[in-house]
């Protein structure tokens, strides 16, 4: 006991009795123990992004494949001469690259959270930020075929240019975030 005349104990009274701070009802360890094995199994939760984006992936590459045939036949049919043709080639792309945007990010997200996987060197993701990097480059080209569909269809001129200047700033920025913020 201290001698400043209060009673000072490692006890504490309560009215059914006294709770003993040194002895914990539930130590930090099994909390720690649990919140890891918690983590550890949650890691399969990646799972499901990453089935649905190879499935949602597999759906557009399908669907870019059909559309690839539709316009094939829409060309022979039209000997070429279909002013729609050029921007449903345009479309293709845009199909398929999304499709590649949804396989790089199943791809990305299984990497860096389940195993790695054999891939070339410009395709492996070793963090969140190359992730990012990757993604958001195709989201540029993306978004510069959705703008030359818009420019190839050209119905309202104002309307055109904005849009226009909506892309570049998105990709502007999209560009900046990229370049300033590699890793050392």
């Amino acid at each position: 006991m201290k001698s400043d005349g209060w009673q000072h104990s490692n006890a504490i009274e309560w009215p059914k009795g006294k709770f003993d701070m040194n002895k914990k009802l539930i130590s930090i360890s099994y909390f720690d123990e649990l919140t890891k094995k918690f983590i550890e199994k949650s890691k399969s939760l990646i799972l499901i992004a990453v089935t649905s984006s190879l499935l949602a992936s597999t759906a557009a590459f399908v669907y870019g494949m059909i559309k690839t045939f539709t316009v094939i036949l829409n060309f022979v049919i039209s000997y070429g001469k279909d002013p729609l043709g050029v921007i449903a080639l345009l479309e293709l792309m845009d199909i398929f690259l999304i499709a590649t945007v949804l396989f790089i990010f199943a791809m990305g997200m299984y990497e860096l959270f389940i195993d790695t996987i054999a891939l070339p060197e410009w395709l492996i993701i070793r963090d969140l930020h190359d992730l990012k990097i990757k993604m958001s480059s195709v989201m540029i080209l993306v978004m510069g075929i959705i703008f030359l569909e818009h420019l190839v269809e050209w119905k309202d001129p104002l309307g055109t240019l904005f849009f226009g200047i909506s892309v570049a700033v998105v990709s502007g920025a999209l560009i900046a975030f990229s370049h300033f913020w590699q890793k050392d």
